[in-house]
């Protein structure tokens, strides 16, 4: 524990203690309750003893995956046992996008709503989001939890809020400019394509009211040259935020824009070597996980996020001396793939293609050629003109992915552009 952490003060009950013992106070509460009360955790748990007095002690727990918890839901529908409470207790319904398998349901009472609601203040406090602003959420709203507990926590602090769930894109770009909107919340991928949208109705971005933008969704919001492009064409300041609908809104970033901090009043947090399940060494790569400590209707317990981040000690600059991840999330264990030896990530590409403002849209293929497993990467421009960003592009590609990559402009419109989760990579090894 750090000078800075033994300094800070968190209130527990009656008593005043450093984070980590607060976490372990507020960690052996729950682990109490789920013993008597939750049937996953019962069996999961059953052979623990309490109570768990440090972080170090974390280890005797097991981990928990998400295909343990599809699996559950198979074995008892529609819900699974993870669901602490009778059904008759819960209020709200999400589930997740289904990306990486089976969609995940996932239930909330009224009081983990709330809580949900909380992190998400915290969200738009580090964002320097208040009552004066407008907040305008670019998303269908639907089962995905996407900004649902973004628009409760704005409407919480008195925020004017504009939902545009059914609305096309030039019909949400008119919406913003007539009720002069100060905060956009949307995916990174999606903030883009609002900017291209834009450009094809000639809408200066610029002479909006927008100064702040809250991504969410992808990585691209703490991926830097993702993030200056969409600044720049909105002239705003981008801040990012992670959750997923399995944990919560577990992450921010700050004035420092340089990575993400971990909530830990609300998240124990781990990074892990996921292949030895050790700890990760001091600036490696390594799998987050998670804890959820106010989440009693729908918990989990050393959850494998599959978020690859790096392990370091840096402090950010700011004055959060919660968890620091630099760079944020850098990719997801099952989005790395092995071309011809190199470890590659969609969003280490991403980071590169974006450095290309003459680059509209994209998507990355991989596929088979005799026995090699190949890559190409394929783009729209924004104009004729640019002949020579598919060469540096290529050169760049080279040299700091380590793999000769095969890239191809083609027409533009005929990508496809996404309003959520953006699926802009195609497998067909």
């Amino acid at each position: 524990m750090t000078d800075s952490e033994d300094k800070k003060i968190y209130q527990f009950q009656e008593f005043t203690t450093s984070l980590e013992q607060y976490q372990m106070f507020k960690l052996n509460q729950k682990l109490i309750f789920l013993l008597q009360q939750n049937k996953f955790y019962q069996e999961k748990l059953k052979n623990i003893k309490l109570p768990i007095t440090s972080k170090e002690d974390l280890k005797m727990l097991p981990f928990t995956m998400k295909q343990e918890l599809v699996e559950d839901q198979k074995m008892y529908p529609p819900y699974g046992r993870n669901h602490t409470y009778p059904i008759e207790s819960y209020s709200r319904y999400h589930q997740t996008s289904g990306t990486t398998g089976s969609p995940l349901k996932v239930l909330d009472t009224q009081d983990s709503w709330n809580w949900w609601i909380a992190c998400w203040q915290d969200v738009l406090k580090t964002s320097d989001v208040t009552y004066k602003d407008k907040v305008f959420l670019a998303f269908s709203f639907g089962p995905f939890i996407g900004f649902w507990a973004g628009f409760e926590a704005a409407k919480s602090i008195g925020a004017f809020v504009i939902a545009a769930g059914s609305q096309t894109s030039k019909e949400r770009l008119a919406t913003l400019m007539e009720n002069d909107a100060t905060v956009l919340l949307c995916t990174p991928s999606y903030a883009l394509h609002l900017a291209e949208v834009a450009n094809e109705i000639e809408l200066d971005l610029h002479k909006t009211s927008i100064s702040k933008i809250i991504t969410a969704g992808e990585p691209g919001g703490s991926i830097p040259s993702v993030r200056k492009q969409i600044e720049e064409l909105w002239d705003a300041t981008l801040f990012d935020h992670v959750g997923m609908t399995e944990t919560g809104a577990f992450g921010y970033s700050c004035d420092a824009q340089n990575g993400l901090h971990i909530n830990e009043s609300q998240f124990i947090a781990e990074i892990i070597d996921p292949e030895s399940l050790e700890p990760a060494k001091e600036n490696e790569k390594g799998e987050l996980v998670l804890t959820n400590l106010g989440r009693y209707g729908y918990p989990l317990i050393r959850y494998r996020t599959g978020d690859i981040v790096i392990n370091s000690q840096e402090k950010c600059s700011c004055s959060n001396d919660f968890l620091f991840l630099p760079g944020g999330i850098l990719g997801r264990a099952d989005d790395m793939v092995v071309i011809r030896g190199i470890n590659i990530y969609p969003s280490s590409i991403e980071a590169i293609v974006r450095e290309f403002p003459e680059i509209i849209e994209f998507q990355i293929t991989y596929y088979t050629k005799g026995d090699m497993d190949q890559i190409k990467v394929q783009f729209e421009l924004a104009s004729d003109d640019n002949a020579t960003v598919q060469k540096v592009l290529e050169t760049r590609l080279r040299e700091r992915v380590g793999l000769r990559i095969e890239t191809e402009i083609v027409e533009q419109n005929s990508l496809p552009r996404f309003s959520m989760k953006a699926k802009r990579v195609i497998d067909n090894r």
